[in-house]
């Protein structure tokens, strides 16, 4: 049975826990009005849940996204921005994407024997895999559950590339196997990073990684010889696109190289979860913040058509591009976004597991 909250969770994300949408039972708050105090509600507890999968390689052929093949050792994300855009995957599972989102984690145990069994089928062809698509693997959990850094054993192993995408400076426990990685053209970290300003991360990422401790992360790589790039999504409006220029400008100066943004996406139950979020922390503007969304969405909270949902559509949306095309040119961040990595040193296992001789 999914929690019904009311009212900001200290450390969560989200402000409520609605139903999934495939759920038999719906829930709701109700207040008999008595004039009792009531018992503060206990703090949401997170639960770590495993999860048996056949396959471990995701496919996908969309044209606005630079790769074809992704692994997410999680599903959930402690992490709990409020506008992650994974958060409806959760109803598939007849949880809430609130904050059984961002409290019920499921796991892949045999992630890397599956790995290994698929990257010796016969007929795998390597290409850029992309780690964390979906949900972050370096969120708090994966420090002891080691599934992130069990993947790139067994990618490092068999010589394949990878691109990671991430907020959590867990990241740097694997510099080990990054680096070595990096020496063969094989890996790419591209750190995610939405404000400069730690009091809005509170809130808007809440179990995230701090900014400043996400800018040592990209100097501590680029220093091990890892190429860096940086995420400044999503961009909101009237909440942190202002920042735009600052966050591109501190990334380079800790020594990314390369640089992305993304308008935020509302996609299905993340629009009222976010609504409720701004008016729970911006109430003065979130009618505002709303408005200029959607004059960004063609007047909808979402757009999912290929080609504009990352980028929205109308005069804010090229501003914001224009904006951020100036900025990498000046800063000499490169901004193309089909991956480049080596695939030439790629060494399948045999179909026992092992590595082959040749």
């Amino acid at each position: 049975m999914s929690r019904v909250a009311d009212g900001p969770q200290k450390g969560r994300g989200a402000v409520s826990n609605a139903d999934s949408r495939f759920s038999a039972q719906a829930h709701a708050v109700f207040h008999d009005d008595w004039d009792i105090e009531e018992e503060p509600a206990p703090a949401l507890e997170t639960t770590l849940i495993p999860e048996r999968t056949k396959t471990i390689l995701s496919r996908n052929d969309s044209p606005d996204i630079p790769f074809d093949v992704s692994i997410n050792p999680y599903k959930g994300c402690e992490h709990g921005c409020i506008y992650c855009y994974a958060r409806p995957t959760h109803a598939y599972l007849s949880l809430s994407p609130g904050l059984d989102f961002e409290t019920k984690l499921f796991y892949k145990p045999e992630a890397a024997r599956l790995l290994e069994q698929e990257l010796a089928a016969p007929g795998y062809r390597p290409s850029a895999i992309n780690l964390g698509s979906s949900t972050d693997p370096y969120q708090p959990c994966e420090k002891d559950l080691r599934i992130t850094r069990s993947i790139l054993e067994v990618l490092l192993k068999t010589r394949h590339p990878v691109a990671l995408v991430t907020k959590g400076v867990l990241v740097l426990r694997d510099l080990d196997l990054l680096a070595e990685m990096a020496k063969l053209d094989l890996v790419a970290v591209y750190i995610s990073l939405t404000t400069l300003d730690p009091a809005l991360k509170r809130i808007l990422e809440p179990r995230a990684a701090s900014p400043g401790a996400r800018l040592r992360a990209i100097r501590e790589l680029r220093a091990a010889g890892v190429p860096v790039g940086i995420n400044a999504s999503p961009m909101i409006p009237r909440i942190n696109d202002h920042e735009l220029e600052q966050i591109l400008e501190a990334a380079k100066d800790a020594g990314a190289l390369r640089a992305s943004t993304i308008l935020v996406r509302l996609p299905r139950e993340v629009s009222p979860l976010f609504q409720e979020w701004l008016a729970a922390h911006f109430p003065d503007r979130a009618a505002h913040v709303m408005s200029l969304i959607r004059d960004a969405r063609g007047g909808a909270d979402y757009q999912a058509e290929w080609g504009t949902r990352f980028r929205g559509s109308g005069p804010i949306a090229e501003l914001l591009r224009k904006r951020f095309e100036l900025a990498c040119k000046r800063l000499g961040l490169a901004t193309s976004e089909r991956l480049r990595l080596s695939i030439e040193h790629f060494r399948p296992p045999s179909p026992g597991g092992q590595l082959g001789l040749f």
